[in-house]
């Protein structure tokens, strides 16, 4: 029994041993604190926790990499929840539990060495840049790896493939126009897949600079359009807000489709 007892007194002297820092001061509180960091090199505010048996030198070195100011020349204050000063942490062989620091509290750092911003203003730092010929001799890029593997716009037959089939439904395009009666000034019905049939008036038939190919341009009798006959800021006919609309060819018939009749009666409103 005395056995035991030795060694648990021993096993506590350790411990508190292990506890003691320079200048008799002891951790007496949580092992870790979570605090806010502010200073006057960086325009942010951090938040980080902190192991209290961290002498305020390895403090300060860390620091360093998250404000950007010197630890050889920085000083810290300790500021409550209100950001009121309660004292300044400057024994650097000391515990940062050494201090009345608690979660929430704020550690502020003020550097001399340094102004506010030095390391966010990126006006003066001198960009890298490459012109459109040094890019295009370089071997380590997308460009030159597409190049070597003739991928998309470097696969020359692809390319004419595509062009090939993009002329193909310019042509069918415009052959349905042709044999379909779509002119201007025709009364059309306009059939989407996946919208409800709709009837109006052709008001243009040509090829638009927000998409290629050929589309037409249909005024709608209901306001089930989508604009006034613009887009992106060309006009090419005029209507009422949302009477407007444009389609692909396939999608409109021209004929004999007068303005649909609701049939309301007069008891019903």
């Amino acid at each position: 029994t005395k056995l035991i007892l030795l060694d648990s007194l021993l096993q506590e002297i350790e411990r508190k041993k292990k506890l003691k820092m320079s200048g008799d001061f002891t951790v007496v509180t949580a092992s870790m604190v979570d605090v806010f960091i502010t200073s006057n090199v960086a325009m942010f505010t951090s938040q980080k926790k902190f192991d209290k048996s961290m002498t305020i030198g390895d403090l300060k070195t860390k620091l360093e990499m998250i404000t950007g100011g010197s630890a050889a020349s920085m000083k810290i204050s300790l500021q409550d929840k209100d950001q009121k000063f309660i004292c300044n942490i400057d024994n650097d062989s000391a515990m940062l539990g050494s201090y009345p620091v608690e979660d929430k509290y704020t550690l502020h750092i003020e550097d001399s060495s340094k102004k506010l911003g030095e390391y966010e203003n990126t006006a003066g730092v001198e960009k890298f840049e490459l012109s459109k010929e040094e890019y295009s001799q370089k071997t380590d890029t997308v460009q030159a790896y597409l190049k070597r593997n003739k991928l998309g716009k470097y696969n020359e037959e692809e390319m004419a493939e595509l062009a090939r089939q993009k002329e193909e439904a310019e042509k069918e395009e415009e052959n349905r126009i042709d044999t379909g009666g779509i002119k201007v000034g025709e009364r059309c019905q306009v059939t989407v897949p996946g919208q409800m049939q709709r009837r109006g008036t052709i008001r243009y038939v040509g090829k638009p600079e927000f998409q290629p190919g050929w589309w037409v341009g249909v005024e709608y009798d209901e306001p089930t359009g989508k604009n006034d006959g613009s887009v992106k800021g060309v006009r090419y006919f005029t209507c009422q807000p949302k009477y407007g609309g444009f389609v692909k060819p396939n999608n409109v018939e021209a004929g004999d489709f007068p303005e649909e009749d609701l049939d309301l009666s007069d008891d019903e409103m």
